[in-house]
């Protein structure tokens, strides 16, 4: 994938991502609807691929006044990693040189495999999640589960103990399949399907979308780096 291809479809997912989110707030309070109307407002030029240069610096700063409204991320990790991408993609975009610009669009995928690796390294040291505890816990006290049928289970720790260790072995092996093309791909068949899994179960869907929008980024890093 050529770098101004990636960057363009990281650009329209992210676009489509933001959408989504503003779509959630429009029965909020007036200034959240002012402000998610406007970012979304700032999206259509993304989608239609004129005036990135000045759309995106425009959107940072929105997400900004967004960010100071909620007093941080409005929904944690998936907020957080929106705002890097439109700031690498911002980076990328108004960089002077393509040098710059290939390092702001790389920057997002290294923070992407960290997110994978840095999550695998949490868990395995943690001798809960190595005995299937945690997702044990998960399903039956918080209130994470979509339903309450789901809450079952919990009742099967067998199965929990081999999710367990499945998620922790593909966060942690994650970055070897950087080695080869195919290698990716299927890694990031398999992250896109422990995301779809997460929305599923625990109605983490932002995840899921603003996850798969950064994939792009890293597909061209690693035939930029390693192809």
């Amino acid at each position: 994938m050529s770098f101004e291809t990636a960057l363009r479809v990281t650009e329209v997912l992210m676009a489509l991502c933001f959408l989504q989110q503003g779509a959630e707030h429009m029965t909020g309070l007036p200034r959240e609807r002012r402000l998610f109307a406007l970012r979304s407002l700032l999206c259509l030029p993304l989608l239609a691929g004129t005036g990135t240069a000045w759309a995106l610096p425009a959107l940072l700063g929105v997400s900004l006044l967004i960010l100071a409204r909620f007093r941080g991320p409005y929904n944690g990790g998936s907020d957080r990693m929106g705002l890097l991408m439109l700031t690498c993609l911002c980076a990328a975009r108004l960089a002077p040189g393509p040098t710059l610009a290939e390092t702001a669009f790389a920057y997002l995928a290294v923070q992407l495999v960290l997110s994978y690796v840095v999550s695998g390294q949490v868990k395995v040291v943690n001798p809960d999640w190595r005995r299937g505890v945690v997702l044990v816990d998960v399903f039956r006290f918080s209130a994470y589960p979509v339903s309450e049928s789901l809450r079952g289970w919990a009742d099967r720790p067998r199965l929990l103990l081999a999710m367990s260790w499945a998620v922790m072995g593909l966060e942690l092996a994650f970055p070897l399949s950087l080695l080869h093309p195919v290698a990716l791909a299927c890694a990031l068949v398999l992250t896109a399907a422990f995301h779809l899994g997460n929305a599923c179960l625990f109605g983490l869907n932002r995840f899921f979308w603003i996850w798969l929008a950064a994939y792009p980024s890293l597909l061209w890093f690693q035939q930029r780096v390693f192809g």
